[in-house]
């Protein structure tokens, strides 16, 4: 048996830690043992210095190679796979990095991975939301190694300050060969990003159009300082980008304050958000979905509502 130690793939860009390593990182300080942080990619010095601050983290695994400049899903499962043998975890953000990389690892390994955690019960027993968060599934592992994606909603992000772990450089596995980057298409966003928001307002298909959402939601997010959201239906209608998406097919998130204009509050989207310290919701439906796990529901037409409690702020 492989004595307890956890490995925590690390999101970031070559240049910065994404907070989802936070998380994972706390996911991992509960499994037993160490913690240590892989930080793969290239020329991503500044990452590894900032992961080796974690408080927490033991070691950080510094890799550096073009084939991991962009995390592509071979090479990365290869690179993990390389250092499976040392640990009794591996743990990923249950981001589309996360869930891209972790079955691989899964497969190859022949475990069962253990999926969007959000309690580490022991060792080898955690919980996971099924059924749309309407049940809770306690999941007990006896594989030698456990490969998990963590809901990074369900843990307390780890203080990105205080810790002072070691910092190893290995060498990385050879190019795979499987896949390659092509080009990136980024959006750019002046906002923040919807699964570290505090603040998240979002609207659904009660808008009508691409123009009524932007003119009602983004002068109410902009007042707040908040990231856009909306429903799969407005999404689907085309009235929103898909990354901005709320719930099981899309992004969990769980801000201080959730703002649900026009959104009925189907079980999928409720699922994405109902995890948000302070929900209040504007729906002109008495029997909306969206009021059952509302703490302040206003019975109103959004086009009215909005406006007037933008003017307010």
């Amino acid at each position: 048996m492989t004595s307890l130690a956890s490995l925590v793939i690390a999101e970031h860009d070559n240049a910065v830690l994404k907070p989802a390593t936070l998380n994972t990182v706390t996911a991992a300080s509960q499994c037993g043992g160490e913690v240590h942080v892989l930080v793969a990619g290239l020329g991503a010095d500044a990452v590894a210095q900032a992961a080796a601050q974690i408080a927490g983290v033991a070691k950080v695994i510094h890799v550096d190679g073009a084939h991991l400049a962009h995390g592509l899903a071979e090479n990365m499962a290869a690179q993990v796979l390389a250092l499976a043998p040392a640990y009794s975890h591996i743990l990923f953000p249950a981001t589309a990095s996360g869930k891209n990389i972790a079955p691989r690892v899964a497969a190859t390994l022949d475990v069962g991975q253990i999926s969007d955690i959000t309690k580490v019960d022991a060792v080898d027993t955690f919980e996971r939301p099924i059924y749309a968060g309407n049940a809770i599934a306690i999941v007990q592992s006896l594989d030698r190694v456990k490969v998990i994606t963590v809901r990074t909603t369900g843990f307390d992000p780890a203080a990105a300050s205080g810790g002072t772990a070691a910092i190893e450089k290995v060498e990385a596995v050879a190019d795979s060969g499987k896949s390659l980057f092509v080009s990136a298409e980024i959006a750019k966003n002046d906002r923040p990003e919807l699964t570290a928001a505090k603040v998240i307002v979002s609207g659904g298909r009660a808008l009508g159009s691409v123009e009524k959402f932007n003119a009602i939601m983004t002068p109410l997010a902009d007042k707040l300082g908040a990231a856009l959201g909306a429903s799969r239906a407005a999404v689907d209608a085309g009235y929103a980008p898909n990354d901005w998406q709320v719930g099981q097919t899309g992004k969990i998130v769980a801000p201080q304050l959730y703002i649900a204009a026009g959104i009925s509050g189907a079980i999928q989207h409720l699922a994405g958000m109902k995890d948000s310290k302070v929900i209040v919701a504007i729906n002109k439906d008495p029997e909306a979905p969206i009021f059952s796990v509302a703490d302040y529901g206003l019975e109103a037409d959004l086009f009215s509502a909005v406006p007037e409690l933008t003017a307010a702020l």
